[in-house]
Parts: C-alpha cells; sequence; structure tokens
C-alpha cells in the first residue's frame, strides 16, 4: 500500500515537471517575439531623436554664457557689425637704399703720406670740405716744371715774333720761324699738361705763379653726407687705390619694394606706403611710390618697386630691412574692431549674442536673453578681409539676424570661458 503510493507521488512530481518546462518555454518564445516585434517596429521612430540630440550637442559646443558680474569684470563690451571706409593695402618686404650718386667713396689722385685728418664716422661734411691732407716731395716738381715751362713760352713768344719781323722783310729764313713756332705749339701743349695736374691736386696755378710752391694736398669731399667709414690714420701710406672715407648723402634714401607680378597692377606712381624697420616695428615711416621696375629680380619672380621716403629720415640707415603697405582703393564693407576676431585651429571667429526666443515675440533680434541672469554667446566664423584705422573687413560664414549684438571687446575671455567649460553650459 505504501508502495503503490510512493510511486503515485513519483509520476505527479514527474508530470508536474514537464508542464512547467513546456511554459517555461512557452514565455521565453514569446518574450523572444515580443522583443523582435518591438525593436523592428520602433527602429524609424529612435533615429530622429538621435539626430536631434546630436544637433542640440554641436549648438552647445559653440555657445557659452556669463553673468553679468563676469561681464563687468573682465571688461566685455558689446557693439555691432559697422559699415567702414577702409584702405585696401598690399604687404610687401623691402629694403632702404641710396642711390649710387649720392654715395662717395673719396679717394687721392696722388699717392702721399697722410699729414692731417679731420674726418670722424658720423659727422656732417659738405662738398669741397676738406677731409684729410697728404704730403709727397713729388708734388713739388710737377710745379717746378709748370714754372718752368711758363718762363721758356714767354722767351720763345719772343723769338717767334722775332723771325716772323725778319721774314717779313726778306732778312730771316723761313724754316727758322717754322722751327720757333713748333717749339711754341709743343711748350704750350706742355704748360696745359701741367695746369690740369695742378688743379687735380686742388691746387690753383695762379697761385704757384709767384714762385710758392705747395707740398701738401687737400683730400676733399665730392658731395654733402655723412661719413660713414673713414680707412686711413695719421701717417698711413695712400695712393690711387687707397679709399680714404666712404660718404652716404641720406637726403635721397629710398625704398626698394619687392613686389610679386600679380600684384604689378594694383600700383601706380604717387602711391602711398607706410613702413616700419624690422628692427624698430613701432616707428612707421611714409614713403611715396615714384618708380616701378620692368624687369624681375634675380631669379625671382618679383619686381622692384621704387619709393622716396618722405619727412624725417632719422635712423634710417641704407642697407635696412622694412616691411610695407602699400595703400590701394578705398572701400565701404562690414568691419569689426581687430580685437573682436578671435582665432581657433586657423579659423576666425565672432561671438554674436544669443536670443534662443527671437523668433517668438516681436522685437525679435534683441541682445540678449534671461538664462539665470547670464548672457549667452554664440560663436561665429568668418573670413577677414582688409585691415585699416583699427578695424577688420569680415565675411560672416553664418547668417545671424540683423542688428546682431557683437562682443567688441573681450572676446578673448569669452572663447576662454567657452574652452574651460567644453561649451556645455546649461
Amino acid at each position: 500500500m505504501h508502495t503503490i503510493n510512493l510511486s503515485f507521488s513519483i509520476h505527479i512530481i514527474s508530470t508536474n515537471k514537464k508542464i512547467n518546462m513546456k511554459l517555461y518555454f512557452l514565455t521565453a518564445i514569446a518574450s523572444a517575439s515580443l522583443g523582435l516585434l518591438l525593436s523592428c517596429g520602433g527602429a524609424g521612430k529612435t533615429e530622429p531623436a538621435t539626430e536631434t540630440a546630436v544637433a542640440a550637442d554641436e549648438h552647445e559646443e559653440n555657445t557659452t554664457s556669463l553673468t553679468a558680474a563676469q561681464l563687468k569684470s573682465v571688461g566685455i563690451e558689446l557693439g555691432s557689425i559697422e559699415e567702414k571706409q577702409l584702405t585696401a593695402s598690399l604687404k610687401a618686404n623691402g629694403v632702404l637704399r641710396v642711390p649710387n650718386q649720392n654715395k662717395a667713396t673719396v679717394n687721392s689722385i696722388y699717392s702721399g703720406v697722410v699729414k692731417s685728418l679731420f674726418a670722424q664716422p658720423g659727422n656732417f661734411v659738405r662738398k669741397g670740405q676738406t677731409l684729410a691732407t697728404i704730403s709727397n716731395p713729388d708734388f713739388i716738381q710737377v710745379q717746378s716744371e709748370y714754372l718752368r715751362t711758363v718762363s721758356r713760352i714767354s722767351l720763345v713768344e719772343l723769338e717767334v715774333k722775332r723771325q716772323q719781323d725778319l721774314n717779313a722783310g726778306n732778312a730771316g729764313a723761313l724754316k727758322n720761324l717754322q722751327a720757333a713756332e713748333t717749339e711754341l705749339n709743343t711748350l704750350r701743349t706742355a704748360r696745359s699738361t701741367c695746369e690740369q695736374q695742378i688743379r687735380l691736386m686742388g691746387i690753383n696755378p695762379a697761385v704757384i705763379k709767384n714762385g710758392k710752391l705747395i707740398s701738401v694736398l687737400a683730400i676733399t669731399s665730392p658731395i654733402n653726407g655723412v661719413i660713414s667709414k673713414v680707412n686711413v690714420q695719421m701717417g698711413s701710406y695712400v695712393n690711387i687705390s687707397t679709399a680714404v672715407a666712404e660718404i652716404v648723402d641720406n637726403s635721397q634714401l629710398h625704398v626698394d619694394l619687392f613686389v610679386y607680378e600679380k600684384d604689378m597692377s594694383k600700383l601706380k606712381n604717387n602711391q602711398l606706403i607706410h613702413f616700419t624697420v624690422t628692427n624698430n616695428p613701432g616707428k612707421e615711416y611714409d614713403a611715396e611710390i615714384y618708380s616701378l621696375g620692368s624687369s624681375f629680380e634675380d631669379q625671382s619672380k618679383a619686381v622692384s618697386v621704387h619709393a622716396k621716403v618722405k619727412g624725417d629720415k632719422t635712423w634710417l640707415i641704407d642697407g635696412m630691412n622694412i616691411t610695407a603697405l602699400i595703400s590701394l582703393n578705398k572701400a565701404t564693407v562690414p568691419a569689426v574692431q581687430n580685437e573682436a576676431i578671435v582665432t581657433v585651429a586657423g579659423q576666425d571667429f565672432i561671438f554674436v549674442v544669443k536670443d534662443d526666443h527671437a523668433d517668438e515675440k516681436p522685437g525679435a533680434g534683441t541682445a540678449e536673453h534671461d538664462h539665470g541672469g547670464e548672457t549667452v554667446f554664440e560663436k561665429i566664423p568668418v573670413v577677414k578681409g582688409t585691415s585699416d584705422i583699427g578695424f577688420t573687413e569680415i565675411t560672416l560664414l553664418k547668417e545671424i539676424p540683423k542688428n546682431s549684438k557683437i562682443v567688441t571687446k573681450g572676446a578673448f575671455f569669452v572663447l576662454a570661458k567657452m574652452n574651460n567649460t567644453g561649451g556645455h553650459e546649461h
């Protein structure tokens, strides 16, 4: 009896287990089918939500906000994009030059020893001013020869006159007259040669006719200018190949600019140039174009443009490198202050005051909106153009509402705030 009951109980338990297993498998299959159905039916509905989230993230990355206290503490100022008349300009490099006719190397025509020296680097000298004196006994020999020739000419002139009188009375020989005339011509040629040599020495021949010979010659300046170099000293021996001094006249200083052929059509005579010296960029000078080159410089595709320096030339020296801005035509263009533009990874931006509710109320495009007392700024890409008088021409790469307010001062601080917060403010 007990055995039968036990067998019946085992059978019941076994049957229950089979039923439970079937229910488990049915439940699993139903769940999987329901999940597959839901995933297929909902696939088209979740994608737009994802795109919206990405767009929102991108929008947030280009905006940031500052409180009124922050705006005041860093001195941020707001303004608008203005229409400005800017002068377009072309940037070029060049060098300061003095024409060769305004530079001089002073040499002595005759050899000698330096007896006195009056030249020092930096001194201003005038044309004809004595820079040094040299002495040489040979100087006296030329002057003595000149005096002897002058004396002989006087005697030969008398002889020619005497032979002419004899021939007129048929009392003299023609050949004697001819010989006297030939000698007179030879002496006159010799006198002229000596005179030229004496004048080259800087001596007036009339001075030595009284027998006062000069043994010291003066070396004078051939131009007005400033002495840039002195190559001799007291007691130095100089000859025709020795450069005693070098002189530069900066009054004719000009600028040689190197402009590429594509920009030559933009230039013309009398155009104004502003330039700075490389080693002193804080000081600006003016020049005016007077000549356009007609050939390429060396092997480059650059053409030399010449401009005369105007006004003050203090501290300008031949050979200095310069950077110039050549003024071109004026045009009225949209522009902002230079410090309103920031550069990130090679792209230029400005910051516009953002109003998310501009389309929901009259007065759309107002300067700011309330996000808990904060002003929201959006970073807008731009392309820079001409820069002049503290303003830079811009071209917006994204449309903004008309009369939008922009950051005119302190844009760097807004950019720093955006970078520090990663663009996520809300």
